[in-house]
């Protein structure tokens, strides 16, 4: 007898939407193939749907441990007997039963996803899945990713994380920016930039300023109030430090290659309260040639709040500063950016050379 046939046959019959499965005559089947084989936990699970769906719940369980003893990641056995633990209130249970079902089956991730806010919104159930995480749980990315989502799933991402920072698996940067991403999507910039400030290690500390990493230092978190740089086929953006960079002139450096250059190349999105402020760069040229505007722009949702222009040539360590106002009503984040002002890549407009900006910054100027 042809077990594996048996088995196929009657779960597709379970499954059939379109017709009322025969029950009675399933259930005769899987006994009767159960004979011949005493050891296939999948019979013992199927029969155990058919007693749950004919109303026989506690025997059903019993079928689906007893499968779950003969193979533990037996999958629909598993799927049950973690609604039954969710449903009984054994929350610790049920996210040990989750983790052995996301290890074997990995994209069975959606189908238990919108039973986890429940799960956390319990202290034994959020103390389960924080367990879970610290030993290194493979769905630990799927699980912040779908939380990420809404508004209660993030505050739940936001303690776990916080909680991960001191353990043996800290949050990656990947992680924190499901935080920081998640907050700016519902608008609220202020929390945004807060766990963004929280998420930097020590060293990254020293790096902070109204601008992030204002010499431009190697060091990326890839987070959204971090450097972006822009992959360009028209211009080539390297960070060094003064150790690092040819004849110690640190900072970003930007090559043009004789092309045209539409948009951006570099940016960051910073949060500056309502106040009177000046951004200032320091920067050297080489035989910098630029057919259309290169320049710094400061923008709100709103429209721009300042910008200014990059000069042409050859210079060294050139100060180059503006003023600007952020009003009680202008944005609370705003986007710093190095863009062209070319409208079309015409190849009439081609920019050449090197521009080193050794230092941007952002001051409050005295009210």
């Amino acid at each position: 007898m042809n077990v594996d046939a048996v088995i196929g046959k009657i779960t597709d019959e379970l499954n059939d939407t379109n017709n009322t499965p025969d029950l009675d005559g399933l259930l005769a089947k899987a006994e009767g193939a159960l004979r011949f084989d005493l050891v296939d936990a999948r019979l013992y699970s199927l029969i155990g749907e058919i007693k749950y769906r004919q109303g026989e719940k506690d025997q059903a369980y019993e079928l689906f441990d007893q499968a779950r003893k003969l193979s533990k990641t037996e999958i629909h056995a598993l799927q049950r007997s973690i609604g039954h633990s969710i449903e009984m209130g054994n929350l610790p249970k049920a996210v040990g039963e989750i983790d052995i079902l996301l290890r074997r089956w990995p994209d069975q991730f959606p189908a238990i996803a919108g039973g986890l806010p429940t799960i956390l919104s319990n202290p034994d159930g959020y103390q389960a899945v924080l367990a879970a995480l610290k030993a290194g749980a493979p769905w630990r990315g799927s699980l912040l990713s779908v939380l990420g989502n809404t508004s209660e799933g993030l505050e739940f991402v936001n303690r776990l994380l916080l909680e991960l920072s001191g353990s043996t698996v800290p949050p990656s940067s990947g992680e924190l920016s499901i935080v920081i991403n998640g907050y700016v999507r519902q608008k609220k910039f202020e929390a945004a930039y807060r766990f963004f400030l929280f998420s930097l290690s020590d060293q990254e500390r020293k790096l902070g300023g109204y601008i992030f990493n204002s010499t431009f230092e190697p060091v990326s978190s890839r987070k959204l109030f971090d450097w972006q740089i822009r992959d360009q086929s028209g211009m080539e953006v390297t960070f060094a430090t003064s150790q690092d960079a040819v004849e110690g002139e640190g900072g970003a450096t930007v090559r043009f290659l004789n092309t045209p250059v539409k948009n951006y190349g570099l940016q960051q999105y910073i949060a500056l309260p309502p106040g009177s402020y000046e951004i200032s760069l320091i920067a050297s040229a080489r035989n910098l040639k630029l057919p259309k505007e290169l320049f710094w722009s400061l923008r709100c949702q709103t429209g721009e709040i300042a910008r200014f222009n990059i000069p042409e040539g050859t210079f060294n360590r050139q100060a180059l500063s503006q003023d600007f106002l952020i009003g009680p009503d202008t944005c609370p984040m705003q986007l710093l950016r190095l863009e062209t002002a070319a409208i079309a890549e015409s190849w009439r407009f081609r920019y050449v050379g090197t521009l080193i900006m050794h230092k941007l910054s952002i001051e409050r100027l005295p009210s």
